[in-house]
This record gives structure tokens, sequence and C-alpha cells, in this order.
């Protein structure tokens, strides 16, 4: 039996990264998951997504990751590797992420955190 192969979907920025990888846990550190084991195609002279060269280049020599649980869009066991890409997130999709942002002067995240209740 061939071992299973995750496709992990992230937003980073306001780009979606949809990745391949061996293997993704909970990580010790709370609110983040690690990915490791990246899988990305072969290289050839012919470049059908530049894309998937881009997130390659960016993850080169990365034995882990860790991307923060509120980023992760989905996580897919499936048959094969595809194609690594980045797409723009667009709005009006019925997945949404929760809203965060950089404060760039002190390079720390901050998350803006909802209370939603139910009127019943």
């Amino acid at each position: 039996m061939s071992k299973p192969i995750y496709k992990i979907m992230f937003f980073n920025n306001d780009e979606v990264y949809e990745v391949y990888a061996k293997q993704f846990v909970e990580s010790d550190m709370f609110g983040f998951i690690e990915i490791e084991g990246f899988l990305f195609g072969e290289r050839t002279s012919l470049v059908i997504d530049p894309t998937e060269e881009q997130l390659a280049l960016e993850f080169k020599g990365v034995q882990k990751t860790y991307i923060p649980a509120h980023a992760i869009i989905r996580i897919d066991q499936v048959d094969k590797k595809g194609v690594a890409k980045i797409s723009e997130a667009k709005g009006g999709s019925n997945v949404s992420r929760l809203p965060f942002t950089a404060d760039h002067r002190t390079d720390k995240l901050l998350v803006i955190h909802h209370v939603w209740s139910v009127n019943g």
C-alpha cells in the first residue's frame, strides 16, 4: 500500500496556496499545523505552471513549515499528487477566512476575534 498524499490549501497574504505533502500534524505550537515532505513535480525544460516552480523555490530546503490553523482552508487525502499552485483569493466563495492582519511596525500577527451569537 502506498503512503498517503495530502493536498493542503491555505491562505498566504491575499493568495491561496495549494501544496501536496506526505504528512501533516497538529503542531506542538498552539494553533499551528505542521506540514512536511512537500511534493513538487519533476523539473523539466517545459514549464506548465510557473506557480508550481515558484512554490518549489519558496519551499526549497524547508524540512517543515508551520501554518496558522486559521489560515487552513482544507486538507484532503488524495490518490495522487497534482500540480501545486498559487491562486488569487477571490470573494464570493462559500469558504471564508477569519480576518487577520499583519502589523508591519512590529512584525506581529494580529488576529481579530469575533464573538458569534445565535438569537433564539
